[in-house]
Formats: C-alpha cells, sequence, structure tokens
C-alpha cells in the first residue's frame, strides 16, 4: 500500500505513553520556532534550484531548532507529463489558501513562505524573516509525544491558544515529513534530471479546536509510509485560517525514537 494514511481521534484526556522513550517527546519553546514552508514539483523546471537551496538551508535530522522546514509537493504540474508522486491535491489546496491569506491573485512554484507569509526574494528575505520570527513570544503552546511501532506512530498532541481573539480561527496541524528522497524523472520539463528531496510532507492532518476554545487533545495514528526516506519527523503547528499567520511549531525526530 503505497497511500500514508492518518486517523485523528480527538480524546478528552491525555496521557503520556507509559512506555515511550525521552527523546519521542518534544515541547515548544517559550519563543517563536519559525515555520518555512516550499511548494514545489518534480514538473517544474524552476523548482530544482530552489530545492537544492532549501535543502541547504535547513537541517534534515531535525537537530537545529533555529526553523522548522516542509516541503510540500503540489499537483497542478503532473499535466505537463511527469507525475510527482509526493504530490497530492491537499496541498494544492494549502497552497491556494496562503494565497488568499496573503492577498495574492495565483500560485506558482517555486513559493516559500515565513510564518505563512511569502517571501519576495527567498535567499536574501528568508534568513531575516526568520530571524525576526525567532524573536517574537510564542502565541501558543504545543506538545507532542509519539509512540512508534512497526508500521505505524501513535501521536499524541496537546495545543493551546489563550488569546480569545486568536483561538476563534486557530487550527492545529500534524505533519509527518522525511528526507534523502530521490526521482530520476523520465519525462516533462525536468526529463533526465535526478531530483533529491528533503523535508517532504507525506501526511498532513488538520484539527480544529473543539468548541473553539483554543485547547487541542489529541490522538494520531499515522501509518508509516511504504517507501520511506531518511530522518523522519512529526511537525506540529497551530495556524490561523484567515490570516495565515502560524502561532507556533514544535517538531519532534523520531531517529531517536525506540519502537515497541
Amino acid at each position: 500500500m503505497t497511500r500514508l494514511t492518518i486517523i485523528v481521534v480527538l480524546v478528552t484526556s491525555l496521557a503520556a505513553p507509559a512506555r515511550a522513550a525521552t527523546a519521542c517527546h518534544a515541547t515548544s519553546e517559550a519563543q517563536t520556532t519559525p515555520l518555512v514552508e516550499i511548494y514545489t514539483s518534480e514538473g517544474c523546471d524552476s523548482c530544482p534550484p530552489a530545492d537544492r537551496w532549501f535543502s541547504s538551508q535547513f537541517d534534515a535530522a531535525g537537530t537545529s531548532t533555529h526553523a522548522i522546514a516542509l516541503a510540500f509537493h503540489v499537483d497542478y504540474w503532473d499535466r505537463l507529463g511527469w507525475i510527482d508522486r509526493f504530490a497530492d491535491a491537499k496541498y494544492t489546496e494549502r497552497q491556494y489558501q496562503a494565497m488568499y491569506a496573503n492577498d495574492a491573485s495565483f500560485v506558482y512554484t517555486p513559493q516559500v513562505l515565513v510564518q505563512g507569509h511569502t517571501l519576495a526574494d527567498l535567499r536574501a528575505g528568508a534568513p531575516a524573516a526568520i530571524a525576526a520570527a525567532s524573536r517574537e513570544p510564542a502565541r501558543a503552546t504545543i506538545t507532542l509525544d509519539a509512540t512508534p511501532g512497526a508500521h505505524a506512530i501513535v501521536v499524541h498532541a496537546d495545543a493551546r491558544v489563550r488569546d480569545a481573539a486568536l483561538m476563534r480561527d486557530a487550527q492545529l496541524f500534524v505533519a509527518y515529513a522525511d528526507s534523502g528522497l530521490v526521482s530520476e524523472v523520465k519525462a516533462g520539463e525536468n526529463r533526465g534530471v535526478r531530483l533529491v528531496h528533503d523535508h517532504v510532507v507525506r501526511a498532513l492532518h488538520v484539527v480544529t479546536a473543539p468548541a473553539g476554545n483554543g485547547h487541542w487533545r489529541a490522538s494520531v495514528t499515522v501509518q508509516k509510509p511504504a517507501e520511506a526516506g531518511k530522518h523522519p519527523m512529526l511537525v506540529a503547528f497551530v495556524q490561523r485560517a484567515a490570516s495565515g499567520d502560524i502561532l507556533q511549531s514544535v517538531a519532534l525526530p523520531l531517529d531517536g525514537c525506540a519502537s515497541h
């Protein structure tokens, strides 16, 4: 089975897994940990240089906490003759939601967002935007606990937004990403090119806060992908739907998590 399946159940109480290793726990910082997103496609000939830049800027193992990187592969360039196996219509939809939040009129690749907002100049603008965001106090708190198994990972997420003005349209996202994924492109604009992808989002789910009270307790079971990459990671972030603002993010690298 090649599709990655996610099952989410809201629960009324949260207990840390009794046998989870210390490495399988992550708590967000008091300051903001910026979220950097790239929207890309194997069918886009201007994407490989941006993908290489993205890989060079962010540690694939997730050991650096200065920012969290996620690569969303969109599906609208599949029509050019090459099907990007990492693309998903859900990621295209997410990019359109970012377009509306940023008052833009079209989507494109490659596109880089920091904290939900578009960078006009990705190479020069990203370091400054990341640095500015990291100086801001976090507007949400997030805790993740993970218990990996042979074929799936059970994730417990607890998040809270205390500002009533922010919680009205806030959503909790849980993503699974990995790196070191290789494609030998046989058709389309990148025909004959060997592509290496890092921080690729393999699954994404959104949880709306119960009754809009700004507090989430969720249990998420993530089926491991059949084609697994290196350095798997869980990422959770809280984002406002209308403005696109990211209130806080946290990453949980899974390399150190023992299977049970």
